[in-house]
């Protein structure tokens, strides 16, 4: 990890007193980075997989991939390709029209390239990437913690955390987001780690 784990969950442990028990009870923090590489590979894979079952997108992400010489999705080429070879595919068309979008705002220069997102800062990466149809603030916020390595990124909409987050409180209902963000504030500059024990809190409650 780009940032010390165990300084995260000792301050972490200070700041919130609950919170504190649940790291005593789950011990270390052993969230790990899926690495990035070209960014656009990397929302062409997230757009393709959206709202599908892994088995289903990953059949059709290989399809996608399979028009491409090296089997590497290129922007120019995909912008080059008809809707019905791409659609043959697998792609739904607002899928299709988010990738067409996707590439056109990479040969703009919209989509950072990896090594400029490595130096802008969390909320403008947000702000760039959601630029891009058919990629919201979760997509980006997921890319930040699982990808970029961001320690503080607290993905308030997502049901897992503000499930997480009932979990922990003892609430009788989820949060909404706009609360369960001023509630975390407390959790700063922590709030990755935070999360990625929210949501271990969800998996234990599952699990029994």
């Amino acid at each position: 990890m780009p940032y010390p784990t165990s300084e995260a969950t000792a301050q972490l442990s200070r700041a919130d007193g609950k919170l504190a028990g649940v790291i005593r009870r789950m011990g270390p923090c052993t969230l790990s980075l899926k690495g990035m590489g070209n960014p656009f590979d990397t929302l062409t894979k997230s757009i393709i997989y959206q709202q599908l079952s892994g088995k289903a997108a990953g059949t059709i992400h290989g399809r996608v991939k399979a028009l491409f010489p090296r089997k590497r999705v290129n922007p120019s080429r995909l912008l080059e390709m008809s809707d019905d070879v791409l659609r043959g595919a697998g792609l739904s068309r607002n899928k299709l029209a988010a990738l067409r979008d996707l590439s056109e705002k990479t040969l703009d220069g919209t989509l950072p390239t990896l090594a400029k997102l490595k130096r802008m800062e969390d909320q403008e990466i947000i702000e760039r990437l959601v630029q891009v149809r058919g990629i919201g603030q979760w997509t980006v916020e997921m890319l930040l913690i699982f990808r970029l390595g961001r320690p503080d990124v607290m993905p308030a909409t997502d049901l897992g955390i503000r499930k997480g987050f009932m979990i922990l409180e003892g609430m009788e209902a989820m949060p909404a987001p706009k609360a369960l963000l001023a509630r975390t504030e407390h959790w700063r500059p922590w709030r990755s780690v935070a999360s990625w024990y929210l949501y271990r809190l969800v998996d234990e409650e599952a699990n029994g």
